[in-house]
């Protein structure tokens, strides 16, 4: 194609899917786990709710039905699809990727398929990736999905209570298609990341920089928990998030007023309240 059709191809949104467990679990419930109460929770967070999954069930699985849905949606067929984008921190295994794994069983082989490791960012990192792969020409039709099974991995006592209250499962999943209508489509993202805050927020143990790669002396330690440092991750989401929605607006010549919906990372209600204002 020639330069001046390239320069018109982005990435048009076409279906869009999602998949929760069934099981809820409710501030009182975690009453009776975390030493904790619907008042606390509600207060620091504005979550009154939370979906886990139950036995077995993975992060594929949740995908699974998110990108069933999601293709649906979009009126394709899934032969049609030319790549898979994975979004996930709570992979089924450590390897190979949650991106293989749901190629499977989607039963679409030979298609490229892989996973980033974006955490909340999951989801903008892999639209912006989406977009360039679309306007470069390399690939016509993406699945990009996000799913976690947050709750197999938080410490579930009174001492875990500042994670485990924030955190469910679930999943959403994206149809990606070319389009060269001139108001169709992705228009810009900013991606940004911080490496010095990475204690804010991480889980220490389980990695390879260890040796051995899970020991007992890790779990004594409780290494493979998260930990984190809400205080200042609170602070630096209600200080940053405005500031880089201001700066995408600037950049397209586009005013606050001009924006219909916010879709805000849904860290918790306070934060979005704090942004908001």
């Amino acid at each position: 194609m020639s330069g001046s059709d390239s320069n018109n191809i982005r990435a048009e949104i076409t279906g869009v899917g999602s998949f929760i467990p069934p099981r809820v679990v409710t501030n009182f419930d975690l009453e009776k786990l975390l030493n904790t109460s619907d008042e606390w929770i509600q207060q620091r967070t504005g979550i009154v709710k939370r979906h886990w999954v139950e036995g077995t069930v993975s992060s594929t699985d949740l995908a699974l039905e998110a990108c069933k849905e999601a293709i649906s949606d979009a009126g394709i067929d899934k032969s049609e699809l030319d790549c898979i984008i994975f979004a996930t921190l709570s992979p089924d295994h450590e390897f190979p990727g949650n991106g293989c794994f749901l190629q499977a069983k989607l039963d679409v082989p030979g298609i490229a398929a892989f996973d980033i490791r974006q955490q909340c960012t999951g989801f903008v990192y892999g639209l912006s990736m989406a977009q360039s792969f679309i306007k470069s020409g390399q690939f016509k039709n993406i699945l990009l999905v996000g799913a976690e099974v947050h709750s197999k991995g938080m410490d579930k006592t009174p001492e875990g209570r500042d994670v485990a209250v924030l955190f469910g499962d679930g999943a959403g999943a994206l149809i990606l298609e070319q389009s060269t209508e001139e108001n169709n489509g992705y228009l810009d993202a900013e991606v940004h990341s911080d490496g010095s805050l990475l204690e804010n927020i991480y889980i220490e143990g389980g990695g390879f920089r260890r040796r051995p790669y899970w020991s007992d002396e890790m779990f004594a330690e409780d290494l493979h928990i998260p930990r984190m440092d809400g205080r200042d991750l609170f602070k630096q989401a209600v200080t940053k998030l405005p500031k880089v929605v201001r700066s995408i607006c600037k950049r397209n010549d586009i005013s606050l007023d001009d924006v219909d919906f916010f879709i805000p990372h849904q860290a918790n209600d306070r934060i979005n309240q704090n942004v908001a204002n």
